[in-house]
């Protein structure tokens, strides 16, 4: 039976990439019988827009495009009742969720997946009224992602949150909260001050930090929360340096956990960043796995 796949693309993602590329990604796909339909993103959340209201007339939805194109379209994918299988081909300058998926960053044979691979589960997050995918953050680098100028992430690539983030070290602000969790071990809470918070669902943090993958299951109904506390002094910040680098988590300033429902109280206004886009500002935060999720096609061998 043909299958009918709804291509979403980025045209600004990656260097723009795609022009060289979809000619050998349609000839992937038609080649073995998909009628493929293609959408082009015009603005800042169109993906979400698109996915929401052409979807259901497809077999599969596929994006072409980063992180943020990729979360975008789940976000419209969760909006319906019936939630095709999404293939995603990565076409930006980091690609956390490729890396945790395991997907090829060569596109044509990211497209071969979307015939050949097989959908697996995996967890979406309620931030508020939006959604986001891979994490919601505060602190410490989480600004990088989305305030790093679109013109060096196109030259430069990984290498440009690299500088944006290196740059921001002597800004980082330490934030006093209270967390309040449904953990997988029990409820906790816990008090004091931070210079970072994420609530996750990926082993590749905005390309810099790593988490082990057996920590990670993407459709456990969980995410990993992950919480840094602020030094008092730059032996205390070399050491929490260390702790990250190697992967080194549950020590004296990193805390890690897995938790299906979280709440940051702050003391006043904090921003946070969602799937690498700016979240807004706030003093509270409430964040829960939405049941269920979607499916997302991986290699065979992953």
């Amino acid at each position: 039976m043909q299958k009918r796949i709804m291509l979403i693309i980025n045209p600004i993602s990656g260097r723009a990439q795609y022009k060289s590329e979809i000619p050998h990604i349609l000839e992937v796909l038609c080649g073995r019988g998909a009628a493929v339909t293609v959408y082009m993103t015009q603005h800042s959340g169109h993906a979400r827009e698109l996915a929401e209201s052409h979807a259901k007339r497809y077999d599969i939805v596929t994006c072409l495009g980063g992180d943020g194109t990729l979360a975008e379209t789940i976000s419209g994918l969760m909006e319906l009742d019936h939630r095709p299988p999404i293939g995603y081909i990565p076409m930006g300058t980091t690609n956390d969720t490729a890396t945790t998926l395991g997907l090829p960053k060569d596109a044509t044979r990211a497209a071969e997946v979307i015939l050949e691979g097989i959908p697996i589960p995996i967890d979406v997050g309620r931030f508020g009224q939006d959604y986001f995918t891979y994490i919601a953050a505060f602190g410490a680098f989480t600004e990088v992602s989305y305030q790093t100028p679109t013109e060096n992430k196109r030259a430069l690539g990984h290498l440009a949150y690299v500088l944006e983030g290196m740059g921001r070290l002597t800004k980082i602000t330490p934030r006093k909260l209270t967390v309040e969790y449904d953990g997988t071990d029990g409820k906790g809470k816990i008090e004091g001050e931070f210079i970072f918070g994420g609530v996750t669902n990926t082993t590749s943090i905005a390309g810099l930090w790593k988490l082990k993958p057996h920590l990670v299951d993407l459709g456990d109904g969980a995410f990993e929360v992950i919480l840094v506390k602020s030094p008092r002094n730059i032996l205390e910040f070399n050491a929490i340096f260390m702790d990250i680098v190697t992967q080194k988590y549950n020590s004296e300033y990193v805390k890690l956990f897995k938790a299906k429902q979280v709440r940051f109280q702050f003391e006043e206004p904090v921003p946070w960043t969602r799937d690498g886009e700016a979240g807004g500002e706030h003093t509270e935060v409430n964040l829960h796995v939405a049941q269920p999720g979607v499916q997302i096609f991986v290699p065979r061998e992953a």
